[in-house]
Parts: C-alpha cells; structure tokens; sequence
C-alpha cells in the first residue's frame, strides 16, 4: 500500500519510479473517461481526448525513460525490465508492476521484503 505521506517525496530512484507509475495509471484513468465523453455524446468529437491524451503521452515517455533509468540504478535483469517496460500498455498495468516489484524485493527501500543474497544471484 501506498503511504501517502511519502508518495511525493522523490528523493530515491524508487520513489520516482513509484510515483510515475502511480501518475501513469491516472492519466490512463482520464483518458479512458475522456474516451466515454468522446463517443456518449457525438462519435466525431475528438476534442475530449485531445489534452488527456496528450497528457498520458507524455506520461507514458516519461514512464518508460524512468523505467529505463530505474533498471540500470536498482540493477533489474532484462526480464523484470521488459515487463515493467510492458506494463505500460495496458491500463493501470504500471501499478499492478508496482505491487509485484515492491513484494518481490525489486524496488529497493520501497520493498516489503529484501531479497536474500540466494534470490539476489537468482535474479540476476
């Protein structure tokens, strides 16, 4: 779970990592409300997903660059970096990848348990 006193502090690759992927799934949020607002009352009005689509665009780059980075910091193998990179096609997939990295020891201080020097080698 997600501790809201510290959802907006940046401070570490994790956190970072935690918090654009959180903020990716909101905009996949809004653009899937922006689509029900497209097509409920005129199909040819594209003006409704004109900035939320915009907007998770960007976000999506963003995700992908931070997962980039976040891979190389906190040393993923290319399997975990390939499904944290996939998990950005789906909705709300991000946070779903989240969850999973945090169980299983992959997000560092953001973990709920720390691999153990077996599972480390095993991972890598």
């Amino acid at each position: 779970m997600v501790d809201m006193r510290n959802f907006f502090d940046l401070s570490t690759t994790a956190t970072r990592f935690r918090f654009i992927a959180v903020l990716e799934a909101l905009t996949w949020l809004g653009l899937i409300v922006a689509m029900g607002f497209k097509w409920l009352p005129d199909p040819q009005n594209d003006g409704a997903v004109r900035i939320p689509g915009m907007v998770h665009g960007a976000v999506f780059m963003i995700y992908l660059l931070v997962t980039v980075v976040t891979a190389m910091k906190l040393k993923w193998n290319v399997v975990t970096t390939l499904i944290a990179l996939a998990a950005s096609i789906p909705p709300f997939g991000t946070v779903v990848f989240e969850v999973w990295a945090a169980r299983t020891g992959k997000l560092g201080e953001l973990s709920t348990s720390q691999p153990t020097p077996a599972k480390t080698a095993e991972l890598a």
